[in-house]
């Protein structure tokens, strides 16, 4: 059966899976050796696969032994999922008229006054970036994306998390691709920094405290104009912005960091988070030192032992899995 015949993806069921539920829904209850039989896959990955349906709602296992596995009336259990997927939509719905309600709401302020400083020089960016961390005693929480205006690297952040202060930063995978990047972020993690790697950052900012945060009017490239903004509802916002995008964001692990039960080396750890936080194929096997093709064989190997078919099966497998 060819990919683009399985429709199930739209309500969160994995290629492979929707194979297997086809196969399991043909015939009479199967064990997990028939499916083995018939469709040539290991009995792990099909255990993997039968659990999952049967986390849909999708298949059921009988009792008795040998055990076997039953299909579902596709109707109603597609249904469930699709009402699901509804639900799913309108929290995103929901979600982005409130970040509207931000939108509109920095549009509306961003004007001397009113706890907002209009910034219009990378000069003045630079003093304020500068000034927000040294106000800081507790944390700074960033969402790092292009384009840049200050040279990248950020000494100061080092003596402050000597200091003590917390660091949590979202990147984009966009920033990490820029040669030498990769690099710093890995030295500031094994200095303290807490860094996440996110698709999509809708913005830029940092903000110190919860009380001030720093961020551009836009995101075309040269920035002009940023705001600092202290201690209003909008700033609440932000931080709530960041906190959401925060649970979603792929753990960036240092490499070397200690196992947490999985059967992966220090080195397969570490592809997987790269692998998981969106960065293209060229830019880890630069990192790691390593040909492309090297590379995919051992992605491959990854994606094998956690049952998944690409990237963001593997992250739904690994966080559940504990393995990030």
């Amino acid at each position: 059966m060819e990919n683009d015949e399985l429709v199930f993806g739209a309500v969160g069921v994995a290629p492979f899976d929707e194979r297997v539920y086809r196969t399991v829904l043909a015939g009479p209850p199967v064990t997990v050796r028939d499916l083995a039989e018939r469709t040539g896959s290991g009995a792990e990955r099909l255990q993997s696969a039968l659990a999952r349906l049967r986390g849909h709602g999708l298949v059921s296992r009988l009792s008795g032994r040998p055990t076997r596995w039953a299909a579902v009336s596709p109707t109603a259990a597609l249904a469930a999922l699709v009402r699901n997927a509804h639900a799913d939509l309108g929290r995103v719905t929901e979600t982005a008229a409130e970040l509207e309600a931000v939108y509109r709401a920095l549009g509306e302020t961003a004007r001397p006054g009113e706890g907002v400083e209009v910034l219009t020089s990378a000069d003045e960016l630079g003093r304020w970036f500068a000034r927000l961390q040294q106000e800081a005693t507790e944390e700074i929480m960033s969402l790092d994306r292009p384009p840049y205006v200050l040279a990248h690297g950020n000494p100061l952040q080092h003596t402050l998390l000597g200091r003590g202060v917390r660091y949590r930063t979202i990147y984009a995978p966009e920033s990490l691709e820029i040669p030498g990047n990769l690099d710093d972020v890995a030295g500031l993690s094994q200095a303290g920094e807490e860094a996440r790697v996110l698709a999509g950052l809708p913005l830029k900012m940092s903000v110190a405290d919860r009380r001030i945060a720093l961020l551009p009017l836009h995101l075309d490239s040269p920035i002009t104009r940023s705001v600092v903004i202290r201690g209003t509802t909008l700033v609440d916002a932000l931080v709530t912005l960041f906190e959401g995008l925060w649970t979603q964001a792929v753990p960036l692990t240092a490499a070397g960091s200690e196992s947490r039960g999985d059967p992966l080396d220090a080195e397969d750890r570490r592809i997987l988070n790269l692998l998981l936080s969106g960065l293209k194929d060229e830019t880890i096997a630069r990192q790691l030192g390593t040909s492309t093709r090297s590379l995919r064989r051992r992605m491959r190997a990854i994606l094998d032992e956690l049952g998944a078919e690409n990237r963001f099966q593997a992250g739904v497998q690994a966080v559940r899995r504990g393995w990030v």
